[in-house]
This record gives structure tokens, C-alpha cells and sequence, in this order.
């Protein structure tokens, strides 16, 4: 039986572009946008269901494009390997919920702490078995010995997030087994991390052959490739190799946001903020010694991606809002959090953080021309909200605020 169309009227509509928001009226047919038009206009919608918005601000549901929602909102990244996969998969299901109330109608992952586990939620979401996001499902972070996400010692081997492989040899087999179970993007880990003694954030520890490797056995099977990149080298790498997502970039000096900006119609960037100001928030209340030198590494951090990703908001480099979501300090749902910090520490305007969580974050689903934007032929994925995120984004950490959540014209919420 057809659905009958929708009609949400007397509505403030921001359409996702950067145009200013105007009074006007969305006809939803089926699962996308039919038409979008000014309130003054006469609509030929006989038979439509109608919502009244009074007055309230209607916009593309936001797109996460940094996720992690099998990421269980622990303290210590090896206790994922700990959690038995049933219990990690009903997790996961409750994380992607939370992620769906938070207005979040689409996510790409950045990676799965568990193999199929993304496959699995992404599958069960499509088939309207669970409630959650849109999603694009990744694997576990292929990384090299020592590496961010191998959590090994020599006399114990423990699971992280990571799958460790050495040499171009082993990093093919390590992605052809990832597409093989039915991932999306595979991710690799180029460069270390702030929370690793033996690679830290500033180090490129994935060889150029190695990564070459990736991105050729990626692409040969017509998916895309993601990769943790914070030293500058580890983000040239990315870019000659041919990396499409490269996240983080936090420490990139003007060689390297040269070779950005150059090419950034093809290269879509994410800092993963979010984990960075809670974490450094954390760390910098404590008084022990160890404290004192994560805290220092963490403000390195803070301060370079700081200044790093405002340079690339005037250079036009694409970036998408995600901020590692899914540790203790940063826990899952208080995702739209990135918006406040895109405002308050990378210099965006709240029009520019919004467009990097709805029309950015449609390209980096790249599904076509279909999310991030109220437009005909788009998918109806639409919030409606009581308020002007447009003065204020912290109204959408509020999920009080949000009144409505449509996603692929079926209303989850309101």
C-alpha cells in the first residue's frame, strides 16, 4: 500500500546549502524530497498528511562521518577485544540507536572494533530490522606491528580495534579479507597515535609500499579507503597513494596543506575533534606524572589541529564533523558536540558547521546526489528544530529540541 505524501509547512527551512533559511514548505513522496517552496506558495498536495512546524527550523538530518559505534565507551581500547561478540553486537545496536536520536539519519565508519560487526548493524538497518543511521560499514584498522590499534604484547596476545599486518603482502590479504565480509571502507593506520608509547602522533610507521599496496587492493574491488593520518608525512602518503578519506591531518604544515588544497575535489578530510578537547579536559584535571605527560601531548594536539583546520577552512579543503565517539570521556550519542567545537576552536561559522554535518557529510556517503540537502529528488532525511541552530549549533546536542526526525520519508520521531 502507498504511503501518502507528507507536507511539513510553516516552516523555517535552511536547505543545507550556506543560503540564508527561509519560511517555506517541503512536500516528502515516498522515501525523497518532492518539492521544496517558499511559504507564499500554493501547493498542489491533495490527500497529503500535514505538519504544521510553527515556525520551527527545518533542516537535513546530520551525517556523522567519523563513527564508531561499536566503540563501547570504555577507558582502555584493548578491553574491546574482552567484550564477547553477542554481547558487542547488542551494543552496537543500542549505540546506533542513540546515534539516530541524536539527529543523525547517516553515518560512515571509521572503523569496527570487530570485524563483521558493522556488516552486521548496517545489515540489520537496512533490512528496518533496528533503528539507526544510514550506514557505511568499515572493518578494523589494518595497522602495523606496534601500531595504533595492535594492543599485543609478546607474552599475551590481545584485541583492539586494530588488525595488525606487516608488509604489502600482508596488508592485501588484511583488505581482501575486509571486503570479503562485506565492508564499506577499509581503513588503514598510516601514522601513530597520542595514546601509544612506540608510534606516537607525530610518526609515519605504514611504509609507502605498504600503503600503495592498500589503496590498490581497495580500489581494484571498487571500494574506498580511509586512513588515520596526524603526522604531515602520513598525510602526503595518503594523498600519493591515493587515499579517498583522510582523517585527522592534525599536525600538517604548508607542504603538506598544499598538496590539501590541491586536492581537495577528490579527498575528503575529518579531524575526529571531539575525543581530542574531552580527552585533554580529562587528562589536564589530574596531578600524576603520567597524567601531566599525556595532558602535554594531548595540547601539542589540540594546539595543531586547531590551527591546522582553520587554515583548511579558508583554503575550501572539505571537512566533516565525527570526533571519535565511543571512549569513556566522549561517550556515544553527544555526537552533535562537533559543532561547538567546529565554532568555537576551528573558526567555522554555525552555517559552515552545519554544512559540514549534512551537505560535506552527503559527499563522503557518496551515495549521488541524494543526502545532505533539502532538494527535490533527495532522500527525505529531515529534522525539525525548536530553535535557530544557525544562532546557536548547542541547541543540537539538546535532543529535547528535536522535534521531529524523518528519515528516508518515514518519521522516527515526532
Amino acid at each position: 500500500m502507498a504511503t501518502k505524501p507528507i507536507l511539513i509547512h510553516n516552516a523555517l527551512v535552511w536547505d543545507g546549502t550556506g543560503a540564508a533559511a527561509f519560511p517555506g514548505q517541503v512536500l516528502v513522496d515516498g522515501k525523497r524530497i518532492a518539492t521544496v517552496a517558499p511559504a507564499t506558495e500554493s501547493l498542489a498536495a491533495d490527500g497529503a498528511t500535514k505538519i504544521d512546524a510553527r515556525g520551527r527550523f527545518l533542516m537535513p538530518g546530520m551525517i556523522e562521518g567519523h563513527s564508531h559505534i561499536t566503540f563501547m565507551d570504555l577507558s582502555i581500547a584493548s578491553d574491546l577485544g574482552e567484550i564477547p561478540p553477542e554481547e558487542h553486537t547488542l551494543g552496537a545496536m543500542h549505540n546506533a540507536r542513540k546515534l539516530l536520536d541524536a539527529g543523525f539519519t547517516s553515518a560512515c565508519s571509521a572503523a569496527s572494533a570487530k570485524l563483521r560487526l558493522d556488516v552486521v548493524i548496517r545489515n540489520e538497518i537496512n533490512a528496518g530490522r533496528i533503528p539507526g543511521p544510514r550506514m557505511l560499514a568499515a572493518g578494523p584498522e589494518i595497522t602495523v606491528t606496534g601500531g595504533l590499534g595492535d594492543a599485543d604484547l609478546f607474552h599475551v596476545s590481545r584485541n583492539s580495534f586494530g588488525m595488525v599486518a606487516d608488509g604489502p603482502d600482508d596488508i592485501v590479504k588484511a583488505v581482501r579479507l575486509c571486503i570479503r565480509e562485506g565492508v564499506d571502507i577499509v581503513k588503514i593506520n598510516i601514522s601513530g597515535d597520542f595514546s601509544v608509547p612506540y608510534s606516537s602522533d607525530l610518526m609515519t610507521v605504514m611504509n609507502e609500499a605498504g600503503t600503495r599496496a592498500a589503496v590498490e587492493a581497495t580500489h581494484e574491488r571498487g571500494k574506498r579507503i580511509a586512513s588515520h593520518s596526524r603526522a604531515p608525512l602520513s598525510v602526503q602518503r595518503a594523498l600519493e597513494a591515493g587515499v579517498d578519506i583522510i582523517y585527522h591531518c592534525d599536525h600538517a604544515d604548508e607542504k603538506t596543506l598544499d598538496m590539501l588544497e590541491a586536492a581537495k575535489d577528490r579527498v575528503i578530510t575529518g579531524p575526529a575533534f571531539g575525543n581530542i578537547v574531552n580527552a585533554l579536559a580529562h587528562w589536564e584535571k589530574l596531578n600524576t606524572p603520567a597524567a601531566v605527560e599525556r595532558a602535554g601531548k594531548l595540547r601539542r594536539l589540540f594546539d595543531n589541529s586547531c590551527r591546522t583546520h582553520a587554515e583548511m577552512r579558508k583554503r575550501g579543503i572539505r571537512v566533516v564533523i565525527g570526533g571519535d565517539y565511543g571512549f569513556a570521556t566522549n561517550p556515544q550519542g553527544t555526537n552533535a558536540r562537533d559543532l561547538e567545537h567546529f565554532v568555537t576552536h576551528y573558526g567555522f561559522s554555525p552555517s559552515e558547521a552545519l554544512q559540514a554535518a549534512t551537505r560535506i557529510g552527503g559527499e563522503i556517503m557518496d551515495i549521488g546526489d541524494e543526502l545532505g540537502l533539502v532538494k527535490p529528488g533527495y532522500l527525505a532525511d529531515l529534522l525539525l528544530i525548536d530553535g535557530n541552530p544557525l544562532d546557536d549549533v548547542r541547541i543540537l546536542q539538546d535532543r529535547r529540541k528535536i522535534r521531529m526526525i524523518m528519515q528516508g520519508g518515514k518519521r522516527y520521531k515526532g
